[in-house]
């Protein structure tokens, strides 16, 4: 198996919506995309995955350090070569995959966020930084193409942040941030008993509202000569728009259960927004 089989396999197996959108990349660019979601998948998997948070600090780190192998043309883990074919080919910085680690990794030492401005920073690592990399990769003429990308990444976060809350919550987690349940008097208590209540859907409204915010921001931003190739994250876009319009059409049912599109309506969009431009 070559790495890029291995990135691949990565990618099918995770079921995500982010799968969809590669299907109709060119070779070259699908390869790149498939390696860059497999190095996000292989870190974000030690923080889920991995119990004992002293293990999961050491994998980080074992990460940073294949980074630097990455960089120096070294590296020894399948995702790890695949990222040094790639990282040339399209300009993806070793920084910029070290602020993803940075992300992660906040995970392990924080499980609140008292405002909005520490919730963004670390959306702003595990999925701004994403998609400005993906940016690259996409390609892109006008340097206004990575504003559109940072926000669309911001809206990604958010969106996973409100279907998620349930299951966060079952992990001990609480991504909403504290000056918001304070504002609509949702003790944080509440959310991980998981009792619904007019006061956590107008709190969940609040929090649908900031994301479709970032996705009207980014759409804004993206300059039309760039659109075409830009293509990929359209297609993100418009899955991730319908997965929290439904979660906000059944009322932000989200502490007991976790929304989601079938394979084939993903599909769908994907063909759809693909064929539009």
């Amino acid at each position: 198996m070559t790495p890029h089989d291995y990135c691949q396999q990565k990618a099918a197996a995770s079921g995500s919506s982010f799968y969809y959108s590669f299907l109709f990349l060119p070779p070259e660019r699908k390869q790149a995309i498939m390696a860059l979601y497999a190095f996000c998948r292989e870190v974000d998997d030690v923080v889920d995955e991995c119990q004992d948070p002293t293990i999961a600090a050491n994998k980080l780190d074992w990460w940073r350090a294949e980074i630097g192998r990455v960089a120096a043309d070294e590296a020894t883990h399948p995702v790890g070569h695949a990222l040094i074919d790639v990282r040339k080919r399209f300009n993806l910085a070793p920084e910029q995959l070290l602020e993803i680690i940075d992300g992660m990794q906040m995970d392990l030492t924080q499980t609140r966020y008292l405002d909005f401005k520490g919730l963004r920073l670390y959306c702003y690592r595990v999925a701004s930084v994403v998609g400005l990399l993906a940016a690259e990769i996409f390609g892109y003429e006008d340097r206004q193409t990575l504003k559109y990308a940072h926000d669309l990444g911001l809206a990604f976060q958010l969106t996973n942040i409100i279907r998620d809350v349930g299951e966060d919550a079952r992990r001990g987690r609480i991504y909403l941030p504290v000056e918001d349940l304070q504002r609509f008097n949702v003790p944080a208590k509440d959310i991980l008993d998981a009792k619904h209540s007019d006061a956590f859907v107008s709190l969940m409204r609040f929090q649908y509202e900031r994301a479709v915010g970032f996705y009207e921001s980014a759409m804004a931003q993206l300059p039309a000569q760039d659109r075409k190739a830009q293509r990929p994250g359209l297609i993100m876009a418009a899955i991730y728009r319908t997965l929290l319009e439904e979660i906000a059409q059944d009322n932000f049912l989200v502490l007991d259960r976790r929304t989601s599109l079938t394979p084939v309506r993903k599909l769908w969009i994907a063909t759809r927004t693909w064929f539009k431009g």
